[in-house]
């Protein structure tokens, strides 16, 4: 760092302490400027644009009731449709102009000054894939479709068809959740009469176009038809509610047994105390036998996969056995090597005689075979007779 003194001329005379440190200050602050400056010369390429002040419209436009209308029904559904004394309904209602009537030709070509009423009725039991695709059908054949759906009472469709499995009030429920469904109108008329179109301001009535005669030879739709008010749709094959019965009623006994297994008694059920104790057999029995398979596989998978633990280690174990017992293996290693000092063990040599001075040949040999009486060796064996034949010389006594 450079000292007080170094900052002045060598020809200028010498400055009192404090002017000297009046310029380093004033050195420090043009620096610091020039820094600041530098800073703020760079941080203008990275300032963001102003955005345009808003213009004022010329005219404030607005949305008629049919858009937004229009824009409520195409959002995402997160409510039932109402009933059709609602007031969401009944407000819908009103606010159609039913003077103003709609033809088939308008409809098809998507010119109706507002939205078309469409009407579809009937049981819908059991609701299935069928009934929804019936209304998807109703609910697409224009644009700009509100759809009413009608559906018949219990005592309506007890005197008229048969009996049902849900009530009115479940069949209701079923039916208003159905995401083509705008409105439900509950105890629907069996027949359409006039009054009942014009009460609810119904510009078309979608159904099959199989004459529905219901035990009668005249067809339910006939005047709506000959009014130009019928709309067809198709039905789905291979699935009804009366399919869906026939398949329960088919499989009678495995319905009740599953019941019974989920806790249902069998006076719910309606059956007899000996058909439950049967069917109660029955599901212990099967309960056993799937018990059984699922051990056997159990078993099954645990063999499988000491086999494949097996089969995993048999190289290693075999490649082990070969290195110990094989023909270059350790243990025939170590018998070759050892084979001399085995020999040695099993076959001894015998010990040398006491005072004997062969050579070293000799001592290696085995010891010479002897006779039992051989006395030769023995002292005194001189005065033995070495002759032992009977055989006597002739006139010997």
């Amino acid at each position: 760092m450079a000292s007080a003194a170094s900052l002045q001329s060598p020809d200028e005379e010498p400055l009192p302490f404090e002017m000297l440190s009046s310029r380093k200050r004033s050195h420090a602050e043009s620096v610091a400027a020039e820094v600041a400056a530098e800073v703020a010369e760079e941080r203008q390429y990275f300032l963001p644009p102003v955005a345009p002040p808003l213009k004022k419209p010329d005219k404030v436009q607005y949305l008629s009731r049919e858009y937004l209308s229009t824009m409520e029904k195409n959002m995402t559904i997160c409510k039932p449709a109402p009933f059709t004394n609602d007031e969401e309904a009944v407000r819908e209602r009103d606010a159609c102009d039913y003077s103003n009537k709609i033809t088939l030709d308008m409809a098809r070509a998507g010119t109706a000054p507002r939205p078309i009423r469409v009407y579809a009725d009937g049981i819908y039991d059991l609701f299935h894939q069928g009934h929804a695709r019936q209304l998807m059908q109703a609910k697409n054949l224009f644009p700009n479709v509100y759809l009413l759906v009608g559906v018949n009472s219990d005592s309506m469709t007890h005197r008229r068809k048969g009996r049902t499995v849900m009530t009115e009030d479940e069949r209701y429920e079923a039916v208003r959740h159905c995401r083509y469904v705008d409105e439900v109108v509950p105890d629907a008329p069996w027949e359409l009469e006039d009054d009942f179109l014009e009460a609810h301001k119904i510009d078309f009535v979608a159904h099959d176009d199989i004459p529905y005669t219901t035990g009668s030879a005249t067809d339910v739709y006939a005047h709506i038809k000959e009014r130009g008010m019928f709309v067809s749709t198709e039905r789905t094959e291979g699935v009804s509610t009366s399919d869906v019965v026939s398949r329960i009623v088919k499989d009678y006994d495995v319905y009740v047994r599953r019941n019974l297994a989920r806790g249902y008694s069998a006076k719910e059920l309606n059956v007899s105390y000996i058909n439950e104790k049967k069917y109660r057999l029955q599901n212990k029995i099967d309960d056993l036998k799937k018990k059984g398979k699922e051990m056997m596989e159990d078993i099954e998978g645990k063999r499988t996969d000491l086999i494949q633990k097996w089969e995993e280690k048999s190289r290693d174990f075999i490649d082990a056995f070969l290195m110990l017992f094989g023909r270059d293996g350790r243990l025939t290693q170590y018998l070759s090597e050892k084979k001399d000092s085995v020999m040695m063990a099993l076959s001894p040599p015998s010990s040398p005689k006491l005072g004997s001075h062969s050579s070293s040949e000799d001592c290696n040999s085995p010891p010479a075979k002897t006779s039992k009486f051989d006395f030769s060796s023995r002292p005194g064996a001189s005065l033995v007779d070495d002759d032992y034949s009977d055989d006597e010389e002739p006139g010997s006594i």
